[in-house]
């Protein structure tokens, strides 16, 4: 009997904690949350260049002490902007990774502002055998000819580097900056100034191009004069110049000839003289 009352205790006890535990969480699942928060996220991973669709889009909880600065609430305000770096999906789209307003897409919305893009045309070897990928930073060298200085007389071969830490926008049609496999492209778009751009244009003009792959977090510029065959190989001996020619001295004028004329002799008369044996001639 004892054993019957005690069972019927622990049932009615168990029901009743049961019971608080369902109220206690229903209580709990409708109060708002005070800690927590919603914001736009990619719903899919969207490439650098690309405009935004409600699609692209959805709205995940957030905890409000660490939203990202310039964070969104809601996808209709991001419709139609542009992305201006990659965005996986689940990561917050932000202003920072957000083209201005207005801006199309596609290469344009990539270019920050002042600057422009130039297309180089590379091969295998100019490209750092294709490890060159956009989001890189390169240094421009160019092969060419100095002109001559005073005192020489032929020009002078130079490979010098004319500009330097140069952002790599493009690698032939691809702006993705997510990939690491290197790619042999035959044409890389790169960021300059519109005076790198003035100079890029003339040293592809004048020269041969080659880049030279450089640290991204590198900012120190090298000072450097050049390399030419008298640094390439400083034991040799240069030639010596060779001296301009003399002009030819002219010709001394000549006095013209004088002809003169020979004057006959005058006539004379002459008579034979005999005088025995011997004879002789006088003339008067």
């Amino acid at each position: 009997m004892k054993n019957k009352r005690a069972l019927a205790v622990m049932a009615v006890a168990i029901l009743f904690g049961l019971t608080a535990v369902i109220l206690a969480s229903r209580w709990l699942l409708m109060q708002p949350g005070s800690n927590s928060g919603h914001i736009v996220v990619a719903a899919t991973d969207i490439s650098l260049g690309q405009r935004l669709t409600p699609e692209m889009l959805k709205l995940a909880d957030w905890p409000s002490d660490s939203v990202p600065k310039g964070a969104y609430a809601d996808p209709q305000k991001l419709a139609g902007r542009v992305l201006r770096s990659s965005v996986l999906a689940g990561e917050p789209v932000s202003e920072a990774k957000l083209a201005p307003a207005g801006t199309l897409g596609g290469l344009s919305a990539l270019i920050t502002e002042g600057k422009r893009a130039i297309t180089v045309r590379v091969n295998d070897v100019i490209g750092v055998a294709g490890f060159t990928l956009p989001g890189n930073y390169v240094d421009i060298i160019v092969s060419t000819r100095k002109d001559p200085q005073p005192g020489e007389n032929r020009e002078q071969d130079i490979s010098k580097i004319v500009l330097e830490r140069i952002l790599v926008l493009a690698v032939a049609q691809e702006v993705n900056r997510d990939e690491t496999k290197p790619r042999v492209v035959n044409a890389v778009t790169l960021e300059v100034s519109p005076e790198q751009a003035e100079t890029l244009d003339l040293a592809r003009s004048v020269g041969t191009l080659s880049l030279a792959l450089r640290n991204q977090v590198d900012p120190q510029s090298a000072q450097t004069g050049g390399a030419t065959k008298l640094t390439l190989l400083p034991g040799a001996t240069p030639p010596k110049p060779v001296p301009p020619a003399k002009p030819a001295a002219a010709p001394r004028p000549q006095k013209p000839a004088v002809h003169r004329v020979a004057t006959p002799p005058a006539r004379r008369d002459c008579v034979a003289v005999i005088n025995g044996l011997h004879s002789s001639q006088e003339c008067f």
